[in-house]
């Protein structure tokens, strides 16, 4: 009798510690904690004689399937790991969506196909007579008149650039199908808790918009009057707006794949030692952010090809007609002078941010692999800084160009993988 009121006790006291943790940590990092629980309350369910520690078994179950919208049973290390690499298989193809979108534009692609249907253009042209039929297309619209008004664009020039922007469509419908399909059969299967719904919801609806913000990025380029130059090309606002879209359902999907396949780390006996740390991994994050927002206004702007020396203006440190529109706020965005030299400055102030986060993280009392995050984040920015140089005074080549904005995604996965790293844990 006195062993079986001390397991009952012992079942009160566990399931409250396992409960109130859950609690606290919402769902987001309670993986391990899922299945230790389900590992004792097994165990614990399974001693002899013991009715009432059965039924405080099931009650302490039922309230897990209530409070966090998962069964005890349906919780173990197999299904949290499947769980994550589904999720960076969706970080992966997103990186990729965001890479060929990069060629795609540079290699003036981008405005080939003149509709938009998420089912009718997915079919592409057969045979030569579709393929003119298409072209014909083509030929109504801005682009292809300035592109021919030295030459004439040939039926095998216009081939290359409609696949190459299909086949930036079809990855973003891809996506789409292998994020949406798991996510309904785990959401379905109680394997996500209340803030993980939330963030797949979120997820969910980035997703779904980012097809419609394409096409309204893409319209823009197409209409002559919303145009500011002679050149035909896409509004930069919406550009960037397609593109910040991209890095935050990346960031998603990487966020969270990591929290399901790597057990974080106890770092309260040092907790005291790392708030500089954490607070300059948190600077350097949205330091790259921003660098790379404004670097998509560069390439709205065709602005890599105003100045290509380096580290110079040309012959001065501050270029001129830095503020020749009116109002001075149009500057920064529409200015592709000023616009150009804010993304250097960025630049530099990402890599002194990045740089002194390496310094202060030298000295601090981190465990290897949060270490091996801090050495990758020093030289992933080093890297992109180099590429941006390059980039720059080869007058923006289309493969030295397309490697500086996958280096943007290289130099956001290690730096939110440090901040995965360092982030805090309920007590």
């Amino acid at each position: 009798m006195f062993r079986e009121k001390r397991n009952i006790k012992t079942l009160e006291i566990f399931g409250y510690q396992t409960q109130r943790t859950l609690f606290h940590d919402g769902g987001s990092h309670s993986g391990s904690m899922w299945l230790l629980a389900s590992k004792q309350l097994t165990k614990f369910s399974q001693l002899p004689r013991i009715s009432l520690l059965s039924q405080g078994y099931q009650n302490v179950q039922q309230g897990f399937r209530r409070n966090f919208g998962i069964s005890v049973k349906n919780v173990d290390e197999k299904s949290r790991k499947r769980i994550g690499w589904w999720l960076m298989g969706c970080a992966g193809m997103c990186y990729g969506a965001v890479a060929l979108g990069g060629v795609t534009r540079l290699t003036e692609s981008g405005l080939s196909m003149v509709n938009w249907d998420l089912f009718k253009t997915m079919k592409p042209p057969f045979g030569q007579k579709q393929w003119e039929e298409e072209f014909e297309k083509y030929k109504a619209y801005p682009e292809y008149k300035f592109k021919s008004s030295n030459q004439e664009m040939t039926l095998n020039e216009f081939k290359f650039i409609w696949s190459m922007e299909y086949g930036h469509r079809m990855w973003g419908r891809a996506i789409g199908l292998v994020f949406l399909i798991p996510c309904a059969y785990f959401w379905a299967r109680g394997r996500f808790g209340p803030d993980m719904k939330r963030r797949m919801a979120v997820a969910t609806t980035l997703l779904l918009a980012q097809g419609g913000i394409g096409w309204w990025m893409v319209k823009s380029g197409l209409d002559p009057s919303q145009n500011s130059s002679d050149v035909p090309r896409v509004s930069q606002y919406r550009l960037a707006t397609h593109l910040t879209m991209a890095f935050v359902l990346y960031s998603i999907f990487f966020w969270n794949g990591l929290t399901h396949l790597l057990k974080p780390h106890d770092l309260s006996a040092v907790r005291s030692k790392l708030g500089a740390l954490r607070g300059m991994t948190h600077g350097s994050k949205l330091m790259v952010f921003s660098t790379a927002i404004m670097g998509a206004f560069v390439a709205g702007l065709d602005a890599g090809l105003v100045y290509n020396s380096w580290p110079k203006f040309a012959d001065k440190w501050v270029p001129e007609n830095m503020l020749s529109r009116s109002p001075a706020w149009k500057n920064f965005f529409e200015n592709d002078v000023t616009v150009q030299f804010v993304h250097r400055n960025l630049a530099y102030l990402t890599v002194i941010s990045v740089l002194s986060t390496f310094l202060i993280g030298r000295r601090a009392p981190i465990p290897k692999r949060t270490r091996m995050a801090l050495n990758l984040t020093v030289a992933a920015v080093f890297g992109q800084a180099a590429l941006g140089v390059f980039t720059l005074i080869n007058y923006v080549p289309v493969w030295l160009a397309a490697c500086h904005q996958s280096g943007s995604m290289a130099l956001l996965s290690s730096v939110l993988w440090l901040s995965h790293e360092l982030r805090r844990l309920p007590k």
